[in-house]
């Protein structure tokens, strides 16, 4: 089995891009469990604590996954605390095939 590695994704974008994408998803600690997020949230934009029921995580933890997404433009919010809604970022939308690609990659 060949390694996955950040040379082995085919899809034409900017390098900066693929670097952020492969450093997040890729590259880093819980990589897999944002793909997770992002996979859920492609469907339609949800709060926190859906997302960690629907994945059977821990709430903080999704907190800083989302955190770390929100961080990296890849996802945004609306509304405040509890009431907080996600979706993906116009950034991660445009991008989409990148995310896909190293998703299957990774699976």
């Amino acid at each position: 089995m060949k390694a996955v590695t950040i040379k082995s994704i085919k899809t034409n974008v900017h390098s900066e891009t693929k670097f952020l994408f492969w450093y997040v998803f890729g590259a880093s600690r819980g990589g897999g469990n944002r793909i997770k997020i992002i996979s859920f949230l492609k469907d339609s934009p949800v709060n926190t604590n859906k997302i960690a029921e629907y994945l059977h995580l821990d709430y903080k933890g999704v907190k800083h996954h989302l955190d770390v997404l929100e961080k990296n433009n890849l996802v945004t919010k609306i509304g405040e605390r509890y009431g907080m809604i996600f979706f993906l970022s116009p950034l991660l939308e445009e991008n989409i095939d990148l995310f896909e690609e190293i998703a299957e990659k990774l699976n």
